[in-house]
């Protein structure tokens, strides 16, 4: 364990440049969408946590923007760097802004960002004319090598420290 997290050897999930793909704005698309990303992040801690962001990211499109109209909305996955991935969900606009909820476990509906905050490292929303971009990032801990675990160099130290004598 390295502090209070422990470290995950899953494998590396690999720095990549971001993927996409665009769907309909049907709700045919959001397992779609689902697996689209859960194929790109095979081995990272946050993937199951990434897949259902990006569940509720198409599903508000569907329901709340143009996209769900005849549009479309387009799904990112980006792993820039070790120990951090991002899922954004492009969708064509609409008239209400992105906003988290409260967690009312009674409630019908209305959970979804809610979830989305709680579960993730930061979340947020650009607009993007026509439409806007709601995107969910997560981070877990990685392994730093201890410099215990860096080569050591063949020469000793007494043999560096030697400077040639005087000529005899």
């Amino acid at each position: 364990m390295t502090g209070a997290y422990p470290v995950l050897h899953l494998g590396p999930v690999r720095s990549t440049r971001p993927s996409a793909r665009t769907y309909r704005g049907t709700s045919a698309s959001v397992p779609e969408a689902r697996r689209f990303v859960g194929e790109l992040l095979a081995g990272c801690p946050a993937r199951e946590t990434l897949m259902a962001c990006v569940s509720e990211f198409c599903a508000n499109a569907i329901a709340h923007t143009a996209s769900g109209r005849g549009g479309v909305f387009t799904v990112e996955v980006d792993c820039s760097r070790d120990g951090v991935a991002r899922v954004a969900v492009a969708d064509d606009g609409g008239s209400s802004v992105p906003a988290a909820g409260s967690l009312d476990l009674m409630a019908e509906g209305g959970r979804g960002l809610a979830m989305v905050a709680a579960c993730t490292s930061r979340w947020g929303f650009t607009e993007a004319y026509p439409g806007r971009i709601v995107w969910a990032e997560a981070t877990w801990p990685i392994p730093v090598p201890s410099p215990a675990g860096q080569a050591r160099s063949t020469r000793s130290p007494r043999s560096a420290d030697r400077s040639p004598g005087p000529a005899a």
